[in-house]
């Protein structure tokens, strides 16, 4: 066993709580051990297993006898979901061949900045949310942990599609734009079908989202440090983005 400041049993006294832990959550704490007790730049899962039983003489250290198999089945989830999301990769020789694993890149950017939380939070964020034509970048900004650049490209496409769907020109931006294809019963995006108070309801909801979420950020920098509050207005901008496919069909479909 690795001597250092904290091991297993240090960090979860309790095995009862490391057995219950979800796999994510544990998978933090066995990440920053993978960290801590590196040979040569190297890991391996045995080395943590190690503190489970205790050995030698800090044996009593261990957990419960009874309780190995079950901690040792929980770590082993926790390590194979590190491996699966790219956080400890191979040695590209012989040692990987043996078990012998690297902290990949992203794994140390999230130690070092304190983020595995926010990763697997946005981890679990489900693309298929997000609208086509933003799916695939913004959902990759959300899993970095790069917010503020996430919601911003979400409502900028907002007003690239507003624009564009209504005809207007590159210079024609912001809550001017879109109060503009808005605009009860004549704006090009308009519905006048539509009673008048949910014509300007509608309204009011493009040109708040772009003056709160986009235009904010295109002024100054704003930080968006939680990543459900971003998931959100992501998915806000989706179904904005929605809504303005819908009205772009309707156009081409009226003779």
């Amino acid at each position: 066993m690795v001597t250092t400041v904290n091991n297993l049993t240090k960090l979860i006294p309790n095995v009862e709580v490391l057995i219950e832990l979800p796999t994510e959550e544990l998978a933090e704490t066995v990440l920053r051990l993978a960290r801590d007790y590196r040979q040569n730049n190297l890991i391996n899962l045995h080395i943590i297993m190690s503190d489970i039983e205790g050995v030698g003489s800090v044996a009593s250290s261990g957990y419960p006898r009874e309780s190995w198999d079950n901690a040792k089945l929980a770590v082993a989830e926790a390590w194979s979901w590190l491996c699966a999301q790219g956080l400890l990769i191979p040695e590209p020789g012989s040692n990987g061949q043996n078990g012998w694993m690297l902290l990949s890149r992203r794994a140390n950017q999230i130690l070092t900045n304190n983020t595995f939380m926010t990763y697997t939070r946005s981890l679990a964020f489900p693309k298929s949310l997000l609208h086509p034509s933003i799916a695939d970048e913004v959902w990759l900004d959300i899993v970095r942990g790069d917010l503020g650049t996430a919601v911003f490209k979400a409502f900028r496409a907002v007003e690239i599609a507003v624009r564009q769907a209504g005809g207007y020109a590159a210079n024609d931006i912001g809550v001017d734009l879109i109060r503009r294809a808005f605009r009860k019963d004549t704006g090009p995006l308009a519905d006048s079908s539509q009673p008048s108070g949910e014509q300007e309801a509608l309204s009011n909801l493009f040109a708040g989202a772009i003056g709160s979420y986009k235009n904010n950020h295109s002024h100054r920098t704003v930080t968006i440090n939680d990543p459900t509050e971003a998931q959100e207005m992501v998915v806000l901008a989706s179904h904005l983005l929605r809504i303005v496919d819908d009205r772009a069909n309707s156009q081409s479909s009226t003779p």
